[in-house]
């Protein structure tokens, strides 16, 4: 699929793996169900052009979460909004496990799931096709070694450029100061987004709905201050 970014006049090279570890302890009998029975009828497919708005029998929008960890943002953006399609991506079993869970608990048909790099979807997806993305605390890999790995660089943004429709959202959310200068100077040398923050307390304030993730939850006991950026597609 990297091919068609080249045939669109901006050449792709994919960095090397960009996420943590892949699996935790093992899963329960249940949960090897749920992943033998229900993640293939929910799977985003990724091997030909995808129009992401036809794995959705009726919605107006369609937004994307990477890397949603346990689930608990894309489920509860899912269950107050049964009119957006919701499609998500992360690499890690047992949150997609855990997320499993809940999609089926309480019967969410308008979540769709891919257990794998969120770039393959980014690849496949037709251009200017979604509403809204949310990037919420990414890893930060703080080394400097490691700063190549982190998602937010000039591929991605590229990548998020095509697939968001002008005008639309990027939302990424951070607890660690670096990682937010990191994305501020990635986002201005794009130069496909444009901040929508009018001030710093902007900044310090969750969008309208945000039903918060346990890792935010962790970090504000932990005496760390989430930042909450905004990015409007040009």
């Amino acid at each position: 699929m990297a091919d068609r970014h080249k045939d669109e006049g901006r050449p792709f090279t994919r960095r090397p793996l960009i996420y943590g570890r892949a699996k935790g302890k093992a899963l329960s009998p249940r949960q090897q169900k749920l992943f033998a029975d229900l993640l293939p009828r929910i799977a985003v497919p990724t091997d030909k052009p995808l129009d992401p708005y036809t794995l959705f029998s009726d919605v107006k929008e369609v937004h994307l979460e990477i890397g949603f960890g346990g689930g608990e943002h894309l489920i509860a953006r899912a269950a107050q909004n049964p009119d957006i399609g919701f499609i998500g991506c992360e690499p890690f079993l047992n949150g997609v496990a855990k997320t499993l869970a809940a999609i089926e608990e309480q019967s969410l048909s308008n979540v769709r799931l891919h257990h794998r790099d969120a770039r393959d979807v980014l690849d496949a997806l037709e251009p200017e096709t979604l509403d809204r993305v949310y990037l919420l605390y990414p890893d930060p890999w703080p080394k400097s070694r490691q700063n190549k790995r982190r998602f937010v660089g000039g591929d991605t943004l590229t990548s998020l450029a095509r697939v968001i429709k002008p005008g639309q959202i990027l939302q990424v959310a951070s607890d660690i100061p670096d990682y937010i200068q990191w994305t501020l100077r990635e986002i201005a040398e794009n130069g496909q987004f444009t901040q929508t923050a009018q001030s710093r307390a902007d900044h310090d304030t969750p969008p309208p709905g945000w039903p918060g993730t346990r890792y935010e939850a962790k970090a504000i006991r932990e005496g760390r201050t989430p930042c909450y950026l905004e990015f409007e597609r040009q």
